[in-house]
């Protein structure tokens, strides 16, 4: 009993481990089981999870569900915001160098503009731009009972000053043709009287700023006006002869003046005083004109030269050419000028050489009987400034416009503008937008001719400009 008592109780926990042993494993292979188990039915999850998807995939999806995928993190937001805050300063920046490269460009155009015209070298190219105007768009202004003499334009543009045989000034207004001001003839003698020319009116001259009006007569005398209000300021003498030229320094108030005398006066007009006299030429001298620098030029009438004065250093340079008389001269720039003569020719010069750069023989053709014919004078000249336009009158039925070849060597016609009688005078305005002749049956220095059909006036022809297309390749 007690030996098998004892087996059993050994053999308990034998049989009790073993059952624990037993029952591990059986729960282990439960456990597997179950695992499998699992995992099959994982298996068909994952089946059916697969098939839900797809079937969403497939079913249009909700405007909810959308926005939900479309929404942004915090950081997301910043990172958008800072590249497009980013993108605006880069496009502003672009913006503000195109803006400083135009300027710049501009700056340089106009600062290479401003060397040339100081050095006289200054030639914009305008002429081939210009579209000759019909005879029904040129404006006549009569007034004069004899023929024009002389005129010039207020730096604005706004009005004209023209001025006759009749001893008579007109101050028009450019935008309506009508008189502002009529400066009428003094009596010889006549105290008291308001003051006026009592001779024939050869020249005129306005300061750039508009501020004084200078006019000569043939007796000697040079009278100074406001220009705005025409009221008689000074009296200048000291010449021996007919007052035939006169001319501002640009920028200054400064007055040159020439005449038959042959010499040439420099006047302060601000200070009502003389300054000096210079001589040099052989003959009675013709016109005169000036510009920015410290000098003139002169056309010397009969004694066949051009003078062009250093009035600081009292010297003056001679040129040769023309082989008439030379009745009118113009400055193109500082270094450039053109002339006109009798002998019909019209003449290029440049300071620097002594003969003309470009001479036009028989500008306006001839005149007389066949075998006897006779070139038309040459009776007036004119350039637009620093461009490469210029024009010439005589008393051939027209003004011509002339286009100044490159360097200023050749000189080639545009076109014609028919006016009928002398024209005695011609003036560019400031703008270039049009040109204003003064005509008259007569020459304005004497009476050889007299055109009966020819009407004393001032003319205003339009210069319409065409752009001309760039040529192909530029």
């Amino acid at each position: 009993m007690s030996a098998t008592a004892g087996a059993r109780k050994r053999g308990k926990p034998a049989s009790g481990a073993g059952a624990g042993a037993g029952a591990g494993k059986r729960r282990r292979k439960a456990d597997s089981a179950g695992d499998r188990g699992k995992s099959k039915g994982g298996g068909k999850m994952n089946e059916e999870i697969s098939s839900d998807s797809e079937s969403e995939s497939l079913a249009p999806r909700k405007p909810e569900e959308e926005e939900e995928e479309l929404e942004e993190t915090a950081q997301e937001k910043k990172l958008r915001l800072a590249k497009l805050y980013l993108e605006q300063l880069r496009q502003q920046e672009e913006e503000k160098a195109e803006a400083r490269a135009f300027e710049e460009d501009q700056v340089a155009g106009r600062l290479k503009e401003d060397v040339l015209e100081q050095r006289g070298r200054l030639q914009k190219s305008v002429a081939k731009e210009i579209q000759a105007p019909a005879s029904a768009d040129i404006r006549v202004l009569r007034g004069h009972q004899l023929s024009i003499t002389c005129l010039v334009i207020t730096p604005d543009d706004s009005a004209i000053f023209s001025a006759a045989k009749d001893c008579t000034i007109i101050k028009w207004s450019m935008e309506s043709g009508r008189k502002l001001h009529v400066i009428p003839r003094a009596k010889k003698g006549a105290e008291g009287k308001p003051p006026g020319h009592s001779s024939h009116v050869l020249c005129m001259a306005i300061s750039s700023d508009g501020k004084y009006l200078a006019s000569g007569d043939r007796s000697k005398l040079i009278l100074i006006w406001e220009a705005q209000s025409c009221q008689h300021l000074y009296t200048f003498t000291g010449h021996r002869d007919a007052v035939s030229g006169l001319a501002f320094r640009r920028g200054t108030h400064q007055l040159y003046s020439t005449s038959h005398d042959r010499s040439v006066k420099v006047w302060n007009v601000a200070e009502n005083s003389y300054v000096e006299t210079l001589f040099g030429h052989q003959d009675a001298v013709a016109a005169l004109d000036a510009l920015s620098r410290d000098c003139c030029v002169t056309a010397g009438g009969r004694d066949g030269t051009v003078r062009v004065w250093k009035i600081p250093e009292e010297s003056q340079l001679v040129f040769y050419g023309h082989q008439g008389s030379i009745d009118c001269i113009h400055l193109i720039n500082e270094e450039h000028m053109v002339s006109g003569a009798d002998d019909g020719s019209v003449a290029l010069w440049g300071l620097s050489k002594k003969r003309p750069l470009a001479l036009q023989r028989e500008a306006h053709g001839l005149r007389g009987e066949p075998g006897l014919e006779q070139p038309f004078w040459i009776s007036s000249v004119a350039a637009l400034l620093n461009t490469d336009l210029v024009a010439t009158g005589s008393h051939s039925s027209c003004v011509r416009l002339w286009q100044c070849g490159e360097g200023f060597r050749q000189l080639d016609l545009l076109c014609d503008i028919p006016l009928v009688g002398f024209i005695n005078s011609l003036k560019f305005s400031s703008s270039g937008d049009f040109l204003v002749a003064g005509v008259g049956q007569e020459h304005r220095l004497g009476r050889w001719w007299r055109i009966k059909e020819a009407r004393n006036s001032v003319c205003i022809i339009p210069l319409r400009r065409v752009p001309v297309p760039p040529a192909a390749g530029s």
